[in-house]
Protein backbone atom coordinates (compact mmCIF):
# COMPACT_ATOMS: atom_id res chain seq x y z
CA UNK A 1 0.00 0.00 0.00
CA UNK A 2 1.07 3.37 -0.92
CA UNK A 3 0.46 6.80 0.80
CA UNK A 4 -0.24 9.77 -1.06
CA UNK A 5 -0.61 13.44 -0.47
CA UNK A 6 -3.43 15.02 -3.02
CA UNK A 7 -3.69 18.57 -3.60
CA UNK A 8 -6.52 20.22 -5.28
CA UNK A 9 -6.97 23.44 -7.54
CA UNK A 10 -9.45 25.66 -7.20
CA UNK A 11 -11.61 24.95 -4.55
CA UNK A 12 -13.79 26.77 -2.56
CA UNK A 13 -12.77 29.50 -4.26
CA UNK A 14 -14.23 30.91 -6.99
CA UNK A 15 -17.38 29.61 -6.92
CA UNK A 16 -16.26 25.62 -6.51
CA UNK A 17 -17.38 24.66 -3.06
CA UNK A 18 -16.92 21.52 -1.72
CA UNK A 19 -17.58 20.02 1.87
CA UNK A 20 -14.55 17.89 2.93
CA UNK A 21 -17.05 15.51 4.13
CA UNK A 22 -18.62 15.31 1.17
CA UNK A 23 -15.70 15.21 -0.63
CA UNK A 24 -14.49 12.33 1.45
CA UNK A 25 -18.21 10.28 0.87
CA UNK A 26 -17.23 11.01 -2.90
CA UNK A 27 -14.20 9.13 -2.72
CA UNK A 28 -15.23 6.01 -0.53
CA UNK A 29 -16.22 4.53 -3.84
CA UNK A 30 -12.46 4.87 -5.40
CA UNK A 31 -9.67 2.22 -4.44
CA UNK A 32 -8.34 4.32 -1.88
CA UNK A 33 -8.27 3.89 2.04
CA UNK A 34 -7.20 5.90 5.33
CA UNK A 35 -8.48 9.31 2.98
CA UNK A 36 -8.14 11.75 5.24
CA UNK A 37 -9.21 15.41 4.80
CA UNK A 38 -6.97 18.35 5.86
CA UNK A 39 -7.79 21.88 6.06
CA UNK A 40 -10.50 23.52 3.58
CA UNK A 41 -8.79 24.30 0.87
CA UNK A 42 -8.52 20.79 -0.76
CA UNK A 43 -5.80 18.92 1.04
CA UNK A 44 -6.09 15.15 0.88
CA UNK A 45 -3.48 11.99 2.27
CA UNK A 46 -4.87 8.23 1.44
CA UNK A 47 -3.16 5.08 0.87
CA UNK A 48 -3.70 3.18 -2.26
CA UNK A 49 -2.20 0.15 -4.54
CA UNK A 50 -2.02 2.72 -7.75
CA UNK A 51 0.61 4.31 -8.73
CA UNK A 52 0.73 8.17 -8.70
CA UNK A 53 -0.41 8.58 -11.92
CA UNK A 54 -3.65 6.58 -11.67
CA UNK A 55 -4.81 7.92 -8.48
CA UNK A 56 -4.46 11.38 -10.28
CA UNK A 57 -6.78 9.59 -13.01
CA UNK A 58 -9.11 8.25 -10.53
CA UNK A 59 -9.36 11.48 -8.24
CA UNK A 60 -9.78 14.04 -10.96
CA UNK A 61 -12.70 11.35 -12.37
CA UNK A 62 -14.11 11.10 -9.33
CA UNK A 63 -14.48 14.91 -8.94
CA UNK A 64 -15.53 16.04 -12.32
CA UNK A 65 -18.68 12.79 -11.63
CA UNK A 66 -19.39 13.80 -8.21
CA UNK A 67 -18.99 17.08 -8.31
CA UNK A 68 -19.57 18.84 -12.06
CA UNK A 69 -16.62 20.82 -12.59
CA UNK A 70 -13.61 20.42 -14.62
CA UNK A 71 -11.41 19.21 -11.51
CA UNK A 72 -7.29 18.97 -11.76
CA UNK A 73 -5.45 17.62 -8.66
CA UNK A 74 -1.50 17.80 -8.25
CA UNK A 75 -0.54 14.10 -6.27
CA UNK A 76 2.57 13.12 -4.99
CA UNK A 77 4.00 10.34 -2.92
CA UNK A 78 3.98 10.86 0.85
CA UNK A 79 7.72 10.17 1.04
CA UNK A 80 8.72 12.88 -1.86
CA UNK A 81 6.37 15.49 -0.35
CA UNK A 82 8.20 15.13 2.84
CA UNK A 83 11.71 15.39 0.15
CA UNK A 84 10.36 18.55 -0.70
CA UNK A 85 9.65 20.11 2.34
CA UNK A 86 13.04 19.07 4.17
CA UNK A 87 14.95 21.10 0.95
CA UNK A 88 12.87 24.13 1.25
CA UNK A 89 15.21 26.89 2.10
CA UNK A 90 12.53 29.15 3.13
CA UNK A 91 11.06 29.20 6.97
CA UNK A 92 7.70 28.00 7.87
CA UNK A 93 6.94 30.63 9.90
CA UNK A 94 8.46 34.26 9.38
CA UNK A 95 6.79 37.58 10.69
CA UNK A 96 7.65 39.38 7.48
CA UNK A 97 7.19 36.20 4.73
CA UNK A 98 5.41 33.79 3.70
CA UNK A 99 6.75 31.06 2.44
CA UNK A 100 4.73 29.33 -0.65
CA UNK A 101 5.45 25.81 -2.55
CA UNK A 102 3.85 25.52 -6.18
CA UNK A 103 3.72 22.43 -7.22
CA UNK A 104 3.12 20.65 -10.44
CA UNK A 105 1.78 17.97 -12.13
CA UNK A 106 3.84 19.21 -15.87
CA UNK A 107 7.11 19.94 -15.52
CA UNK A 108 6.93 21.63 -18.36
CA UNK A 109 4.78 23.95 -17.03
CA UNK A 110 6.70 24.74 -14.08
CA UNK A 111 9.63 25.65 -15.81
CA UNK A 112 7.84 28.30 -17.52
CA UNK A 113 6.65 29.78 -14.48
CA UNK A 114 9.56 29.51 -13.07
CA UNK A 115 11.05 31.63 -15.66
CA UNK A 116 8.48 33.74 -15.96
CA UNK A 117 8.93 34.45 -12.13
CA UNK A 118 12.37 35.16 -12.35
CA UNK A 119 11.30 37.46 -15.47
CA UNK A 120 9.34 39.61 -13.04
CA UNK A 121 12.82 41.49 -11.81
CA UNK A 122 15.07 40.93 -8.72
CA UNK A 123 12.63 41.20 -5.12
CA UNK A 124 11.94 44.31 -4.14
CA UNK A 125 11.50 45.07 -7.44
CA UNK A 126 8.77 43.70 -8.19
CA UNK A 127 10.07 40.00 -8.53
CA UNK A 128 10.48 37.27 -6.55
CA UNK A 129 12.56 35.26 -4.43
CA UNK A 130 12.11 31.72 -5.87
CA UNK A 131 14.09 28.32 -5.69
CA UNK A 132 13.50 25.31 -7.71
CA UNK A 133 13.14 22.21 -4.97
CA UNK A 134 12.47 19.32 -7.69
CA UNK A 135 10.92 19.07 -11.13
CA UNK A 136 7.29 19.00 -9.44
CA UNK A 137 7.90 21.61 -6.74
CA UNK A 138 9.39 25.59 -6.93
CA UNK A 139 9.38 27.09 -3.28
CA UNK A 140 8.87 30.92 -3.25
CA UNK A 141 8.57 34.32 -0.56
CA UNK A 142 5.55 36.47 -0.82
CA UNK A 143 5.67 39.85 1.74
CA UNK A 144 3.18 39.14 4.53
CA UNK A 145 0.08 40.70 4.02
CA UNK A 146 0.52 40.30 0.43
CA UNK A 147 0.55 37.16 -0.86
CA UNK A 148 -2.31 37.84 -3.32
CA UNK A 149 -0.70 41.26 -4.75
CA UNK A 150 2.52 40.17 -4.92
CA UNK A 151 3.12 39.50 -8.98
CA UNK A 152 4.05 36.11 -9.00
CA UNK A 153 0.86 35.27 -7.24
CA UNK A 154 -1.17 37.02 -9.84
CA UNK A 155 1.20 35.10 -12.86
CA UNK A 156 0.87 31.61 -11.37
CA UNK A 157 -3.03 31.94 -10.41
CA UNK A 158 -3.43 32.63 -14.66
CA UNK A 159 -5.91 30.33 -16.28
CA UNK A 160 -2.62 29.05 -18.07
CA UNK A 161 -1.41 26.77 -15.23
CA UNK A 162 -4.81 25.71 -13.46
CA UNK A 163 -4.08 22.75 -15.47
CA UNK A 164 -1.15 21.60 -13.68
CA UNK A 165 -0.60 23.54 -10.63
CA UNK A 166 -1.55 24.72 -7.08
CA UNK A 167 0.42 26.48 -4.43
CA UNK A 168 0.29 25.74 -0.60
CA UNK A 169 1.88 27.76 2.12
CA UNK A 170 4.64 26.04 3.42
CA UNK A 171 3.09 25.23 6.95
CA UNK A 172 0.30 23.71 5.43
CA UNK A 173 2.63 20.69 3.58
CA UNK A 174 3.86 20.46 6.83
CA UNK A 175 0.99 19.46 8.13
CA UNK A 176 -0.02 17.47 4.95
CA UNK A 177 3.48 15.60 5.07
CA UNK A 178 2.88 14.74 8.88
CA UNK A 179 -1.01 13.18 8.35
CA UNK A 180 0.59 11.67 5.22
CA UNK A 181 3.34 9.36 7.59
CA UNK A 182 0.64 8.79 9.96
CA UNK A 183 -0.85 6.50 7.60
Amino acid sequence: MNSFAVFLRGINVGGINIKMGDLKAALASCPFTGVKTLLASGNVVLQSELDAAQVKETFEKCLRDTFGYDAWVVVLPAGRLAELVDVCPYPADDKTTHSYVTLASDTAMLDELFDAGAALGEPGNGGVEQVRLGPEATAWLAPAGGTLDSPFSKLSSKARYKVSTTTRNLRTLIKVRDAAAAL
